[in-house]
């Protein structure tokens, strides 16, 4: 089975009602585009970008573990999905350094997202300090171990994303032999974890993607798409990425 590109934007904290057209640009690609694309906005902005983008897969940036609760703040699966999202982030090393997640936290959340009906994209990433011991491959592949759901009966609404912390809106990103190395590893993970399915799973990678790097990064093996932070603002750095993963289909 061939895995079909994804290719996600993550606006973090970005994005007000004035947004809304950079939205509708984009989603406007995906009805001739021949890969799967996301945008995961705000969690004020979901049910109006839902609006501005009929049929577009929005998502959310982050999830609750639990089903409901005493949780201030936080924003529960079965709330995203009411607001109309599709698919959510969990584990974003923005998560998991500045708030403190585990893995435990991050598979949690895992968990309820996929069981309430929502696509997930698990992100995994290592810091500048691991890259330079050499335990890079280590160290993530660990950390995906610690974080993955239990068995997934649907591959195509789980994705990982691989997003070295030390690249991530950097301007950094690793050679294609280290984003090869990496992925494949990853690969053997999900096969170990899951089995065949492990094979269905797509692997994104993320760290200052941009339309000059697209093209290579994309013709990586087992780089199923990208989820990319600051050029999915704006429809004109955005759409040129998607354009890449559509050309490297057929290369």
């Amino acid at each position: 089975m061939e895995r079909r590109k994804l290719v996600a934007g993550n606006w973090k904290m970005h994005g007000v009602s004035a947004d809304l057209a950079e939205i509708t640009s984009i989603s406007l690609a995906a009805e001739t585009a021949d890969i799967d694309m996301a945008l995961c906005v705000p969690a004020t902005l979901i049910e109006r970008a839902v609006r501005a983008a009929p049929g577009f897969s929005i998502g959310g940036q982050d999830v609750h573990g639990s089903e409901k609760g005493a949780h201030t703040g936080c924003i529960s699966a079965a709330m995203l999905l009411d607001a109309g999202a599709r698919l959510t982030i969990v584990g974003h090393s923005e998560r998991r350094e500045a708030q403190g997640e585990s893995d435990g936290d991050v598979k949690a959340k895992a968990e309820a997202a996929l069981a309430a009906g929502l696509s997930v994209i698990l992100c995994v990433g290592e810091s500048d300090s691991v890259r330079e011991s050499g335990k890079a491959v280590e160290t993530v592949t660990a950390q995906l171990d610690s974080s993955l759901p239990g068995g997934i009966s649907d591959a195509s609404r789980f994705s990982v994303a691989y997003e070295p912390i030390w690249a991530i809106g950097t301007g950094k990103v690793p050679s294609t032999s280290d984003i090869d190395e990496m992925h494949a590893a990853l690969r053997g993970r999900l096969v170990a974890a899951f089995g065949e399915a492990g094979n269905n799973v797509r692997i994104l990678y993320g760290g200052s993607v941009k339309a000059s790097n697209a093209t290579e990064i994309f013709g990586v093996p087992d780089v199923d798409g990208a989820l990319v932070g600051g050029a999915s603002l704006k429809a004109a750095d955005f759409l040129p990425i998607v354009d890449a993963a559509s050309g490297s289909i057929n290369r």
